[in-house]
């Protein structure tokens, strides 16, 4: 939690969710119990308070910020943002903006959340939209796999702002002194791959980074590398087999034991083959990444105990000096590439 005498100002959509607000303001209670937090649970005001009350947390240091509607998931992003300025998740990015907000956290509209934090907060220089990253394997918690669905075609430059920014967050969240960065592609060799790789290849070996080359997608699992770096169209084919590995091979653990263990030992396995490949439900989600201020994404089924987590993190990310040291790290690999 907060570790330092700072407190950390936290933006909560506590409209965004399959189960808002309910679940919402739960986990920003628990949150706010642990210290060294202050929750601004945005939403409709009357129901938000209907839910806080049902918790002991008058003493708590949350404050309801009132907004006025919701941007559903499946609503057209810019289109939404114009018809519906005060919804939640406008309301709770333009907190960081004015700066009465470190962070913001939504489990609402991804589309949604990426728009608000581009147009209000903007993205780095190089990087066109924000992009999504974190690990995708919890046989490998200290891996990550950028971009994982935002930039579906990607300039070799932004590849290697994306590495930039994996390094930096291996570096921040995890204590990585020099992390392993890697271009994904279908061969490990010098060469392999596409125009695309072999182009951002010849950026990486001039950046400064830590970078080892080409993995495949077998090497994310054995944790070769704590950034690959992938377009997002990869990327999210490689998450998404992930997650339906999960569920099938928890389905077929279940089918395959039925009668030979304990039904509580047969849901332990099958929970755990199904965590492990669906870090994202999980463990709440993750920061935004590229856009200059911290957001933090959650899961949209996340229940309280994703949402705290969720919250942890953004106020972690605040605490690392994430953004500012991102802002240097980028300039610097620029200037290493002559752009």
């Amino acid at each position: 939690m907060a570790t330092t005498n700072k407190v950390v100002r936290i933006a909560v959509d506590a409209m965004g969710g399959d189960h808002a607000p309910g679940e919402i303001v739960s986990g920003a209670v628990e949150a706010a119990s642990s210290g060294g937090l202050q929750i601004l649970l945005v939403g409709d005001a009357e129901r938000v308070n209907a839910e806080l009350v049902r918790h002991d947390a008058d003493a708590l240091p949350i404050t309801i910020v009132p907004a006025e509607g919701v941007i559903e998931e499946g609503e057209q992003p810019a289109r939404a943002l114009r018809l519906k300025p005060r919804a939640s998740v406008v309301i709770s990015t333009g907190l960081v903006q004015k700066g009465l907000a470190d962070a913001a956290v939504s489990l609402g509209s991804t589309g949604a959340a990426m728009a608000a934090a581009a147009v209000m907060l903007g993205t780095f220089e190089g990087i066109d939209r924000p992009a999504i990253g974190g690990p995708i394997m919890g046989v490998a918690p200290r891996t990550m796999v950028i971009d994982v669905g935002s930039n579906v075609d990607c300039r070799p430059s932004l590849l290697l702002s994306m590495g930039v920014i994996g390094d930096v967050f291996a570096r921040t969240t995890w204590g990585i002194e020099n992390p392993r960065v890697a271009l994904l592609s279908v061969g490990g060799e010098v060469g392999k791959g596409n125009r695309q790789v072999r182009e951002a290849t010849e950026l990486f070996e001039k950046s400064g980074l830590n970078f080892i080359g080409n993995v495949e997608a077998n090497n994310i699992p054995e944790g070769k590398a704590e950034v690959v770096v992938a377009d997002g169209f990869v990327g999210n084919v490689v998450m998404k087999l992930t997650e339906g590995l999960g569920a099938v091979l928890a389905d077929r653990v279940r089918h395959r034991l039925k009668g030979k263990l304990a039904e509580s030992e047969i849901e332990d396995l099958a929970r755990d083959l199904f965590e492990v490949n669906n870090v994202a439900e999980t463990f709440g989600g993750g920061p935004l990444l590229g856009v200059r201020g911290v957001i933090v994404l959650g899961h949209g089924r996340a229940r309280a105990d994703s949402v705290r987590r969720a919250i942890e993190t953004a106020a972690q990310t605040v605490e690392a000096g994430f953004i500012p040291r991102l802002s240097d790290e980028l300039d610097k690999a620029r200037k290493q590439v002559g752009e």
